[in-house]
């Protein structure tokens, strides 16, 4: 089955994200590749749906920021267009207020961890926000901060506002921060489209990568595995493990357990059908492959 690509439209509030999903959208017409969009709103009602042409398919979020209430909606969302639309390419436009680790988070349901590949994520800033970032709450300027450090491009937009040596300091101070991705100086959120296509993570059989800090990795259990050597595998992950989710079956259970793992704290929900024992793991300068053979080795034991 071909996996759809999808990218992720980080950015503060006002920073442009929704004039570059127009310039995507524009390009697609182009080609006959079928497209969606999933678009978050902190309130009520989407503002910016009407920048979504009428075939192209569009799921609103509503009412929350996709990493906190609404991330259940999000992979129930997600998994009707994949089974009811199959797009090639899905657009999540993020709220202001997401976090992009979060958000990578939300969309790597173990359920279909198999059908989509993650392009990368795409972070927009107003270099004038940015340079009086010292006026917004510390919670806020740390959220700026996070969008920067985690993207794979970053566009710096309203130069035009901005004196030379301004947009000068803004781009070191960028860098600085993240040394990896791709950064550009513009207005309007004018990119080449194609140097966006050619963002991409590379795969091995059972991980994928996303270039910059953070990388993910898919385990596939065969079999049931007992309980307390698995708390025991847990005790011993690095703190640069920020997140499991998944399916998993435990010894005697005859259907698995939802399982969430977030700063330490493991919690398990038992589940009435059985699923795809497939866990995702979320983790910044990890070697997967010693995480894999710990995994098989649990297996192993039963």
């Amino acid at each position: 089955m071909k996996k759809a690509e999808i990218y992720i439209l980080s950015g503060f509030l006002g920073s442009g994200k929704t004039t570059l999903l127009k310039r995507l959208l524009e390009d697609e017409q182009k080609s006959s590749r079928k497209v969606a969009v999933m678009m978050n709103e902190l309130g009520k009602v989407s503002i910016d749906s009407n920048a979504v042409d009428d075939d192209v398919s569009l799921k609103e979020l509503l009412g929350g920021c996709i990493c906190c209430s609404i991330q259940d909606k999000l992979e129930a969302q997600l998994q009707g267009l994949l089974v009811e639309e199959r797009p090639d390419v899905i657009y999540i436009e993020t709220t202001g207020a997401a976090h992009p680790v979060e958000v990578l988070d939300a969309i790597l349901s173990p359920l279909f961890a198999d059908k989509l590949m993650i392009k990368g994520i795409i972070t927009l800033v107003d270099g004038t926000r940015w340079k009086d970032r010292k006026l917004l709450s510390p919670q806020l300027q740390q959220l700026i901060h996070e969008q920067v450090r985690h993207a794979d491009f970053i566009i710096i937009n309203k130069m035009d506002d901005l004196q030379e040596k301004e947009q000068a300091a803004i781009s070191f101070e960028i860098q600085a921060i993240n040394q990896t991705a791709r950064c550009l100086l513009t207005n309007y959120s004018q990119v080449s489209i194609d140097q966006l296509r050619k963002l991409s993570v590379s795969f091995t059989k059972e991980s994928q990568r996303i270039d910059l800090h953070l990388s993910t990795f898919v385990y596939q259990f065969k079999t049931a595995i007992n309980h307390s050597r698995f708390e025991e595998f847990l005790k011993e992950l690095p703190d640069t493990i920020y997140r499991i989710k998944g399916y998993i079956k435990f010894e005697q259970s005859a259907h698995p357990f939802l399982f969430q793992f977030s700063y330490g704290m493991p919690l398990y929900m038992k589940e009435d059908m059985n699923l795809p024992l497939n866990l995702v793991f979320i983790g910044e300068n990890i070697q997967w492959n010693e995480i894999q053979v710990q995994l098989a080795g649990l297996e192993k034991t039963c």
